[in-house]
């Protein structure tokens, strides 16, 4: 029999042995106020509201009146008239017969996800979000991972299940490669199979959709009691946490059921007030979102020129495709010594093979930061070139 080990460390340190030397190793880098001078493409800010002095203000506002954080749980001590308040704008912007506010977007695709496919069938995309894929396996329901945006797929699991209830579970815009789900598609086939449709609209509140409303309310599908939506206010509304949208019966049951609600810490109100500026930022503005789309096609537009492998942006999200994990590192500090910060996305992120630079579009991007971006993107050319 094998001796068992004496060190409970000595798997740890072999594990991340075996990780550096696959490239693969994560590294935090504190950012400094200024952002080290980078012109910053790596963020998910993608309306430049983070640093707003009206976010700010409203920040800074809440924390001297309620405190800095909301004291307990939201079925206790941490719901507060701002969370009430959020949870109204909200709902009024997306078109949502119901609103709840989570400490964090994770959260709330956790909460939706596992709640309301418990002991069913959860369909997930491939391309889904890691929150996502916890989520699922949170369920304790049945889950079947279809191809990306295989919509034969999905109504094929459907038609097949044996289960009573079902859930449909797609990012609205991907993540990393920045394309749009085929939402009316997969709508069409939960409808037709009576499952639920959730989508998770991190990428795409703020810049998809009649004044960044969001991909589902773009194609009229706001209402309909069948699709429940996840959001964060950490990307475009440049704050903190995230919430998700749906029917009475989805926001009761979230009450009531979802662990990550009930069990987590209320979102703090400085948080809430900011993503509450931020709303009314985006029904006041409501060209920004116009903004970031055309910036993400200028930067694409960038990185075809120079014969790079990139996505065609749906929202905000650029990948440019370099391929193992060294070459995604040395792209990522190429750009940072041409005054640009990149995104790195490496494996378990990315399928083995596709590892990338993720760039991120902003609205607020100046003539001078896309000088800046060329002249990077030439450098990243430059390297593939004589790799």
């Amino acid at each position: 029999m094998e001796a068992i080990p004496t060190d409970p460390l000595a798997r740890l340190r072999a594990a991340t042995a075996s990780r550096s030397a696959a490239g693969l190793r994560r590294t935090l880098r504190p950012r400094t106020p200024d952002d080290d001078g980078l012109v910053d493409l790596a963020s998910n800010d993608y309306l430049g509201l983070a640093r707003d002095p009206r976010l700010a203000a409203a920040a800074a506002a809440a924390a001297v009146e309620w405190g800095t954080g909301s004291t307990g749980s939201r079925l206790v001590t941490g719901s507060t008239q701002l969370h009430a308040a959020l949870e109204d704008r909200l709902r009024e912007f997306t078109g949502a017969a119901g609103a709840l506010v989570f400490s964090s977007g994770y959260l709330a695709n956790l909460a939706a996800v596992a709640a309301l496919g418990r002991g069913g069938l959860v369909v997930s995309d491939a391309g889904n979000h890691a929150s996502i894929v916890d989520a699922c396996r949170l369920s304790r329901g049945r889950v079947v991972v279809t191809p990306h945006k295989d919509v034969e797929a999905v109504e094929k699991i459907l038609a097949d299940r044996h289960e009573d209830h079902a859930v449909v579970v797609t990012d609205a815009v991907f993540s990393v490669d920045g394309d749009l789900a085929p939402l009316a598609d997969l709508h069409a086939a939960a409808v037709r199979h009576g499952a639920l449709l959730v989508v998770d609209e991190a990428h795409s509140l703020g810049v998809i959709g009649k004044g960044g409303r969001g991909a589902v309310h773009a194609l009229g599908l706001a209402a309909d009691p069948s699709i429940v939506r996840s959001v964060t206010l950490s990307k475009s509304l440049g704050s903190q946490g995230g919430a998700v949208l749906g029917a009475p019966e989805v926001i009761e049951t979230l009450v009531d059921t979802g662990r990550s609600f009930i069990f987590d810490t209320g979102l703090a109100p400085a948080c809430v007030a900011a993503a509450l500026a931020a709303v009314d930022i985006l029904q006041i503005q409501p060209e920004l979102p116009g903004y970031v789309r055309a910036r993400a096609h200028e930067v694409a537009a960038m990185a075809r020129d120079l014969g790079l492998e990139t996505n065609d942006p749906a929202g905000a999200v650029v990948s440019i495709v370099l391929g193992a994990p060294e070459a995604a590192l040395r792209g990522a500090a190429v750009c940072a010594d041409n005054g640009v910060r990149a995104g790195c996305f490496r494996p378990p992120s990315v399928p083995v093979g596709r590892s990338c630079l993720r760039l991120t579009a902003r609205a607020n991007l100046s003539s001078d930061d896309l000088v800046a971006i060329r002249r990077a993107l030439t450098a990243v050319a430059e390297m593939k070139v004589n790799a």
